[in-house]
């Protein structure tokens, strides 16, 4: 793979406009980093949890709030790469190459856009509907790829297909993003078919939009079928802001939640930084520590002073394994490879994190609801959608926006109509939703 060809402004849907020759005062990379942040998908991240349940009195992270500051710590990893890149003088001849700072903070932006409400859990629940259900004709109907795209349900092929998909009444190609700022997104460049797990980059219905923008841009094809690609490049960079901030934003909640004390998490944010090789930095942060004194900013300044920290890191790994990445021989994430206290330090972080922060009652309390709401919503829209004609179904239908409704000629697309409905609510509208349709909330009554 080569910068050249894996840096391009064409745009899905719209790929005469740009060989035409179009012109924009802003960059091209820009301009999808402005789509996404106007769209309606994102807004709705505001009322999408990301791991505490919203809302409550203490302002924790949603969706929304988590999307945009890994956008911006995305932003400086692909800045900081072009920086390095240019003091070695080997600045590619493409000079899109400089907009990578624009590129990677797009990618971040939308990264979550696919995952359904309720946290981590929504994609589970999902998952977990299609595996227990009884409807005959959802198994004898689908194909075996359609089929798993449902019972391993991926938010990150959900995310791709939101950006891409041609929904009911909308233009060709989605958002009509940039080809490379859609192959930044996808983590896993492959089908559902090719794993076990809920991690893969597509669904079988946007296969071949998938192929064709990896094919554009030159990505190494490591299987046929069921394809399978390297990563783009710039996925790392985005994984990296993704890993950098979820685990030290997740514990900065947990102090403000009061279910880690400040020792503790002070303590935690220290352990990134060698007494021995780092005292000058431990002495400026400490002086710093002594003027803030509410402990709340304490905690934020530590956490950004690790997040300094860790992205360097991960630069100097990703411009250590740039040939080995161009060439698809590395495909781990950055955060694996980062100095060895630093992993030390993470790894404590994680294991506090599932014993403290992901099984905290409300946040179990959080997913257990999701289970029951999701699994709700799916069953009766799914039914309604393969029974129209029933007269409680007419009805049901009529509360599916117009958006995904239309001629679905396939189970497998009038299926895949009700999921893309469902996942994209919001956690309120869900339960609001889900009230009514169980009679626990009937207006008037």
């Amino acid at each position: 793979m080569n910068w050249n060809q894996l840096l391009s402004t064409t745009r899905l849907g719209q790929e005469e406009l740009v060989k035409n020759g179009q012109s924009h005062s802003r960059t091209q990379f820009q301009r999808d980093y402005d789509r996404i942040i106007f769209s309606s998908p994102f807004r709705r991240m505001q009322n999408k949890t990301q791991v505490f349940p919203l809302p409550g009195s203490v302002f924790v992270h949603n969706r929304l709030t988590h999307s945009l500051e890994v956008a911006s710590v995305g932003r400086s990893l692909g800045s900081m790469f072009v920086e390095k890149m240019e003091s070695e003088n080997q600045l590619p001849e493409n000079t899109l190459f400089q907009e990578i700072g624009s590129v990677v903070s797009a990618a971040c932006l939308a990264h979550d856009m696919g995952n359904p409400p309720f946290g981590h859990s929504g994609e589970d629940a999902i998952a977990h509907f299609f595996k227990k259900s009884n409807e005959p004709r959802l198994r004898a109907e689908l194909s075996e790829e359609e089929w798993k795209d449902f019972t391993q349900f991926d938010g990150n092929a959900n995310a791709f297909r939101l950006l891409s998909h041609q929904f009911n009444g909308r233009r060709e190609g989605g958002f009509a993003l940039t080809y490379t700022t859609l192959a930044s997104i996808v983590k896993y460049p492959f089908e559902s078919m090719l794993t076990n797990k809920p991690k893969f980059g597509f669904f079988h219905s946007e296969k071949a939009l998938f192929e064709r923008i990896a094919n554009e841009l030159g990505l190494i094809k490591l299987k046929e079928s069921p394809a399978k690609y390297v990563r783009h490049p710039l996925v790392f960079l985005v994984e990296a802001a993704d890993d950098i901030c979820y685990q030290l934003m997740d514990l900065e909640d947990a102090h403000k939640l009061k279910i880690h004390p400040y020792d503790m998490t002070r303590e935690l944010f220290m352990k990134f930084f060698d007494p021995q090789t780092e005292a000058k930095q431990i002495n400026r942060m400490k002086e710093t520590l002594n003027v803030v004194s509410d402990p709340n900013e304490q905690i934020a300044y530590l956490r950004a002073s690790v997040i300094g920290k860790l992205a360097q890191q991960c630069i100097d790994i990703y411009w250590q394994k740039q040939v080995e990445i161009l060439s698809g021989e590395f495909q781990q994430p950055l955060i694996d490879h980062v100095q060895p206290a630093s992993l030390a330090a993470m790894k404590i972080i994680k294991e506090l994190s599932i014993k403290n922060i992901y099984n905290d009652r409300s946040v179990v309390e959080v997913e257990i609801s999701g289970y029951q709401i999701i699994g709700t919503l799916l069953e009766v829209f799914i039914e309604a959608i393969l029974n129209p004609k029933e007269e409680i179904s007419k009805k049901m239908l009529r509360l599916i926006p117009a958006q995904y409704d239309g001629l679905h000629p396939t189970t497998y697309e009038k299926v895949q109509s009700v999921v893309d409905f469902v996942s994209g609510m919001t956690d309120l509208y869900a339960l609001d939703l889900y009230r009514k349709i169980k009679g626990i909330n009937i207006p008037g009554v």
